[in-house]
């Protein structure tokens, strides 16, 4: 873990997860659930499901979004994929010194834009403001409460289900990252944040979803990881149908980047058992958020606990868990 905080512990990938289970899993036990989900289902009924993010994104504003878009996702998002309806956030907002207002007011409509499309109310905020230099513009954190209307059965998972990505793949990462760094690219890169809540509530009435999870940091790779880590069977994805932009592909093969552990802000992966695949793929292929769906691997018996690339070459590649995120701060 080190000895002091480093970016790379906030990137999603494996220090990341060393810091949670090291440090606060390890002070925290008594008080906190062994679970490392993003959200966490209370009450003694089960019906009610919790979550909350920070949001530190640069810059502020990118193609397709800003950091009032991605508080409002993303929190969202997180409860929809634990099988919850979204209906309350919490909004905290610290702002910087010298932020300018037309800024702020361009965020604060973003988000009121995607809280009314993802039909969850604001209940409840707060406001701090700190010196220059201390909080690049404007940091962000959203709470999310949600109901249980379908809950999800992991423990369901076999040889033969079917992994789904809801589109196309490293969207985000690919824009926030040659935004930042300036490339001279012409391309149409940009960022896919959206409220994925409407869509995923209409396939969970259709067939039974065994898992969900929205491939945020560390890209679907590194969900995947997570996903087939401890089990008895394995993740085997098909290089060929992955879907890739134009633009996230040329970016890539230019930058010798994987598209697979770039960043998504509005994509979701699925597992369900083969006979509802096609059924669940036609469903989410209806909706603008999941025009690019495809699927893209499938639960083996081979390779127990790891997620394994059948490349276009035919050949195996293990993907592992990187230890941080090559682009910090994307969300």
């Amino acid at each position: 873990m080190g000895d002091k905080i480093i970016l790379g512990h906030g990137s999603g990938g494996r220090m990341t997860r060393d810091l949670v289970r090291d440090l606060f899993c390890r002070h925290l036990a008594d008080v906190a659930p062994e679970s490392m989900d993003d959200g966490a289902v209370l009450a003694a009924d089960g019906k009610i499901v919790f979550t909350t993010d920070s949001y530190v994104v640069s810059p502020l504003e990118f193609p397709g979004g800003d950091i009032g878009t991605l508080a409002v996702c993303g929190t969202v998002n997180d409860l929809a994929v634990m099988g919850a309806r979204p209906l309350w956030l919490s909004l905290g907002v610290i702002l910087e010194a010298g932020l300018e207002i037309e800024l702020l007011e361009r965020i604060v409509k973003s988000i009121a834009e995607k809280a009314r499309e993802a039909g969850v109310k604001i209940v409840c905020g707060d406001t701090k403001v700190v010196e220059k230099g201390k909080g690049d513009g404007i940091f962000i954190n959203t709470s999310g409460i949600g109901l249980l209307e379908n809950p999800l059965h992991p423990e369901a998972i076999e040889p033969g289900d079917k992994i789904i990505v809801t589109g196309t793949v490293g969207d985000h990462g690919m824009a926030l990252l040659t935004l930042r760094k300036g490339f001279p690219l012409k391309s149409s890169l940009k960022s896919d944040c959206a409220p994925l809540n409407a869509m995923l509530a209409q396939v969970q009435e259709a067939v039974e979803l065994k898992w969900m999870r929205d491939a945020t940091r560390g890209g679907v790779a590194t969900v995947l990881n997570e996903l087939a880590e401890g089990r008895s069977w394995g993740v085997l994805l098909q290089e060929s149908d992955l879907p890739l932009s134009n633009a996230v592909a040329g970016v890539a093969e230019l930058l010798g980047l994987d598209p697979l552990y770039s960043a998504n802000e509005g994509k979701a992966i699925l597992v369900v058992a083969a006979a509802d695949a096609e059924h669940a793929l036609n469903l989410l292929m209806k909706n603008v958020y999941g025009a690019g769906a495809a699927i893209i691997g499938t639960i083996v018996g081979d390779f127990p606990g790891k997620t394994v690339l059948n490349t276009e070459m035919g050949t195996l590649r293990t993907l592992g868990i990187l230890a941080s995120d090559p682009l910090p701060r994307i969300c």
